[in-house]
């Protein structure tokens, strides 16, 4: 008589996956409340079990004599996605693009599949919209490839077998969420099913050297719904990101095994799906309006690319007891320093004013170089008092209302050069280590922030 396999229950965290053996009303991993689902498990024999992505036949090898063939990049004709893929597609690479519900990642993917299908058969597999409607989006976008395969189905072991039989150059997976294997008996979307299915995409894109793009959903916070595993599970991690009621997005990478992370590429959402913006920085600038006042450009780099976006400030008499702090595109808690900062070193009276801080395009802006065109708009902004239209300004401020030095000066200063600036104010420290700056653009080198602020309004 054969014996049947052990069946175990377990309450399953839905939020970060910690396993507990009762119920328990908060999770005592992530502190959740209602997060803890009933899961069964059924035993796998000790000979099926897998425990990594790598074969169980592998032997130890020394590192030169490991065959490298077959891994050069496949070039993708969309050259902002290519910049943050890091020049390519690496075969059998897992990537896991996430962002918010009607960005626009499922228009991007189909886009790419459209272009890589000149290469050989793609294969798009949708576990949330039926043939048809992938037809309708794709005739809007104008994609009519006789190579690329859609497949409406969300259980794994079936997208196994149709992959192994066509062997497609690419897949798309939409999405993560929404598949599910017959070996795990939760709903489609728990963090089990997330876990299992993702690990045997994986496995196969590694088995087969087929890589594989998967569209993951995200939470309200902004990050990957499902187990933080998922993330370490795969090779490239990228996050679509916009404001709605903008057409601009950002492409960024928080994770690449292959290339540079927090590399970024740019592009405008319209009628026709999405479009590459080759030159972010005179976009973002086109709408600017010269001397007025709390407004400053500031120079960012976002992975290798030097981005230059507007800072807008507002500074208004508070009509409430307690003045309101309002940031949008860069962290709250870096405005509220900066405002204590601007107080405490400059003497500006802000503890009766509204503050209002807004990175123009829907961007956000994390970097500390951020910090000094930040504050100067808002010192601009309260003296109603311009900023020179010629100036860019990058810098981070310290507690005691010094400016410390910032990294790639010299690829900031030539990409203001390029859309016409004539001067920059930088901290001194990093001016003494620049290389040598643009003939074109002065660089002028400052110790505070009240220096910052002197050299860069008007008058």
């Amino acid at each position: 008589m054969a014996k049947t396999a052990k069946v175990k229950t377990v309450f399953i965290c839905q939020q970060c996956g910690n396993t507990a053996p009762k119920w328990m009303g908060r999770c005592p991993d992530c502190g959740e409340w209602n997060t803890l689902v009933e899961t069964t498990l059924e035993a796998e024999p000790a000979a099926g079990r897998r425990g990594g992505l790598a074969p169980s036949h592998s032997v130890p090898q020394a590192l030169p004599d490991i065959p490298a063939d077959g891994y050069a990049r496949i070039p993708v004709p969309m050259g902002e996605l290519s910049r943050v893929l890091g020049g390519g597609i690496v075969p059998g690479s897992a990537v896991l693009i996430g962002g918010d519900p009607g960005i626009g990642k499922s228009t991007l993917l189909l886009q790419m599949c459209s272009m890589l299908a000149q290469r050989g058969p793609v294969l798009y597999v949708s576990g949330e919209e039926s043939a048809a409607q992938i037809k309708l989006r794709a005739e809007r976008l104008g994609i009519a490839d006789q190579t690329l395969f859609v497949l409406a189905d969300n259980q794994v072991e079936s997208m196994v077998a149709h992959i192994q039989t066509m062997q497609p150059a690419l897949v798309v997976v939409d999405s993560i969420q929404a598949i599910y294997t017959d070996s795990i008996s939760s709903a489609a979307g728990s963090v089990s099913q997330v876990r299992e299915s993702a690990a045997a995409l994986v496995r196969l894109a590694k088995a087969q050297n087929t890589p594989i793009f998967l569209v993951g959903h995200v939470t309200k916070d902004g990050a990957i719904a499902g187990p933080r595993v998922l993330e370490h599970m795969v090779d490239v991690v990228l996050y679509l990101e916009g404001e709605r009621f903008h057409t601009y997005r950002l492409l960024r990478g928080v994770k690449n095994r292959f290339g540079a992370t927090d590399e970024v590429g740019v592009f405008e959402m319209g009628s026709q799906g999405m479009s590459e913006v080759t030159n972010p920085s005179e976009v973002f600038l086109a709408e600017r309006m010269p001397n007025a006042a709390g407004s400053a450009i500031a120079v960012t780099v976002e992975g290798t690319r030097p981005l230059l976006v507007e800072m807008q400030a507002l500074s208004s008499t508070t009509s409430f007891s307690m003045p309101r702090r309002t940031a949008n595109g860069i962290d709250f808690n870096r405005l509220l320093l900066l405002v204590a900062v601007l107080s405490k070193r400059v003497g500006l009276r802000l503890s009766d004013q509204d503050v209002f801080v807004n990175v123009v395009g829907g961007l956000t802006v994390e970097e500390p170089a951020a910090d000094l065109p930040v504050a100067v708009a808002i010192a601009s902004s309260y003296k109603n008092v311009p900023v020179a239209a010629d100036v860019v300004l990058m810098g981070e401020v310290g507690l005691s209302g010094e400016l410390r030095a910032i990294s790639h000066l010299s690829k900031r200063l030539s990409e203001a050069a390029k859309l016409g600036f004539k001067r920059a104010i930088v901290p001194r420290n990093s001016q003494r280590k620049l290389d040598g700056a643009p003939a074109a653009i002065e660089v002028i080198g400052v110790r505070t922030i009240s220096e910052a602020i002197e050299a860069a309004l008007i008058g």
